[in-house]
């Protein structure tokens, strides 16, 4: 009895990668890695499966969401499960597998992301797609940076909150706040991983602060603010 079709398609299509591979051509500047890109990927099978009728059908099995701050701004995690259903033209027999892809992303782009990472990985595995002549990625052992680490202040996020917010609260210039958020950089940003929420909150209490300022500054009486000028003009002029 003659094997299913689907898998003498998957057999041929290995065969013409195994003698003519994908190279890792691009470079991640920021991890300084090679890869091999979606793009570069689909451009070598979509004429190899093509050519040996074979279709690859995705379907998503689990999706996950999950909202990450980054240092600048939100990110938003998403996790896939995908099957990919490999099936032959010729007399309708398939295959399935399974693949996993992830991607961060700062718009809309995601879920998209993740598609194309389940779908590379799936494609490199059952292909068994070489890279040519390139160093073993795994020959390299990279040690992780040990990250930085600040203690939650003795007082407890809570109460350094309050406190955080009653020094703002007295706060008479924009400059002031200024040097509050200056000396107290990193204890902010290790709120805003650990306790959120309390960061928020400061931030909407900072931003209302210096709404409130700036309106005492355009309600100031106009002369008071010409005073103010004459006194600066006069402190220049004999200075």
């Amino acid at each position: 009895m003659a094997a299913p079709t689907v898998y003498a398609a998957i057999n041929a299509i290995t065969a013409e990668l195994a003698g003519s591979p994908i190279p890792k051509t691009r470079f991640n500047e920021v991890d300084e890695y090679r890869y091999r890109s979606i793009d570069d990927v689909l451009n070598r099978l979509a004429p190899l499966l093509a050519k040996h009728r074979l279709c690859v059908l995705p379907r998503v099995l689990e999706r996950q969401v999950i909202e990450r701050r980054g240092d600048e701004q939100l990110l938003v995690d998403v996790a896939l499960k995908v099957a990919f259903s490999f099936v032959s033209a010729d007399d309708g027999s398939s295959h399935l597998i399974e693949a996993y892809g992830e991607a961060l992303d700062a718009g809309d782009k995601g879920t998209a992301k993740a598609m194309s990472a389940a779908y590379k990985s799936a494609m490199i595995q059952a292909f068994c797609i070489p890279v040519g002549d390139l160093e073993d990625a795994d020959a390299i052992s990279h040690r992780l940076a040990s990250r930085t680490h600040v203690p939650e202040p003795v007082q407890g996020w809570e109460q350094w909150a309050r406190d955080i917010h009653d020094i703002v609260a007295v706060c008479e210039s924009e400059q002031a706040i200024d040097t509050v958020q200056e000396r107290n950089r990193e204890l902010l940003k290790a709120i805003s991983r650990e306790r959120s929420e309390l960061y928020n909150e400061l931030g909407r209490h900072l931003t209302e602060r210096r709404d409130l300022l700036r309106s005492r500054e355009m309600s100031q009486p106009k002369s008071r603010k010409a005073k103010a000028r004459t006194a600066k003009e006069t402190e220049a002029a004999h200075g």
